[in-house]
């Protein structure tokens, strides 16, 4: 009678079994998160805040930055308390782009004998800093990126491997790299082309490096969403970030990876993979849980999802 009773009062409050249990769970260990441009905290449970942390620099981006951001991501990636990630930059601007000062050296004065040498080595550098922000890309959580005050060069490159992009009113972007004698070379006109609706807008932006303001952002679609100020977008990054975030990571990691996967391959070959991706995932237990939740018309958010 007595485990008939208690069967009976943990089925009634099962949602507040459930939210208890959450609680009790420990937050991501951050001890290994530990760099010198980056600053990483988890404001709420499952998400994680990068900060590009140089304020006194505008947040340039300087040698280190470059080698700890794949680590960060690689390290986020296997992260499983983590299922989503939002990028800001501390203090008064996203980033003002690349650290010029700091790395002259690998471009002014390249290794090698002879040119063929000198070439291989820079293209080599230059593959290793592309693999900057396409970490953030091989990364399958999704990431949502916040700016504030200018985006110039380097930072736009980041912004356009995001997945979902914020700004407030004060943010202006530019592709800065023909002001500086070269063509931006790890991510903006490779990426751009495929978020602004308008080719003829990327070329101008790319050949003029003119700034672009946060209304024709918004406009072009390089942005979703503009808010007034920095504190207002943060907000607004973390509640999106807790909506995602309280969806199965088995449905977000998958939904990146297909989104990916079907902006570089045609429709058909998209779906063959679509296919043959689901048809192992689909047996995930999240389905289940999911299902019989909106049956029982109970919030998604309450819902036990396991760890991936």
């Amino acid at each position: 009678m007595a485990v008939s009773i208690l069967r009976t009062a943990v089925t009634k409050n099962h949602s507040l079994f459930s939210n208890l249990l959450k609680s009790l769970q420990p937050m991501s260990s951050l001890a290994s998160y530990n760099y010198e441009t980056l600053k990483v905290s988890q404001p709420k449970e499952n998400i994680l805040h990068v900060e590009l942390n140089r304020p006194e620099k505008r947040n340039a981006l300087n040698r280190a930055f470059w080698r700890e951001m794949v680590t960060c991501f690689n390290e986020i990636a296997n992260d499983s308390d983590c299922r989503v990630v939002v990028m800001s930059g501390a203090g008064k601007a996203f980033s003002a782009g690349i650290d010029l000062i700091d790395m002259a050296n690998d471009f002014v004065e390249p290794q090698g004998d002879d040119v063929a040498r000198i070439a291989w080595n820079l293209r080599k550098r230059i593959l290793q800093y592309q693999e900057t922000f396409t970490v953030m890309e091989k990364c399958s959580k999704p990431v949502i990126v916040a700016v504030h005050g200018c985006c110039i060069g380097g930072g736009v490159d980041l912004i356009s491997a995001c997945d979902i992009r914020f700004c407030s009113q004060d943010a202006w972007f530019q592709i800065k790299e023909v002001d500086l004698g070269l063509a931006a070379d790890v991510g903006t006109l490779q990426r751009l082309p495929r978020i602004i609706g308008s080719r003829s807008l990327v070329n101008e932006l790319a050949f003029t490096a003119r700034k672009m303001m946060s209304d024709e952002a918004k406009s072009c679609g390089l942005v979703s969403r503009v808010f007034q100020d920095k504190e207002l977008l943060l907000d607004g990054a973390f509640e999106t970030a807790s909506e995602i975030a309280s969806k199965s990571p088995v449905a977000l990691q998958g939904t990146k990876v297909n989104l990916i996967y079907s902006r570089d391959h045609p429709v058909n070959e998209s779906l063959d993979y679509m296919a043959a991706w689901n048809m192992s995932m689909l047996q995930t237990e999240d389905v289940m849980k999911s299902a019989q939740a909106a049956l029982e018309k109970k919030n998604i958010k309450d819902i036990p999802y396991a760890k991936l």
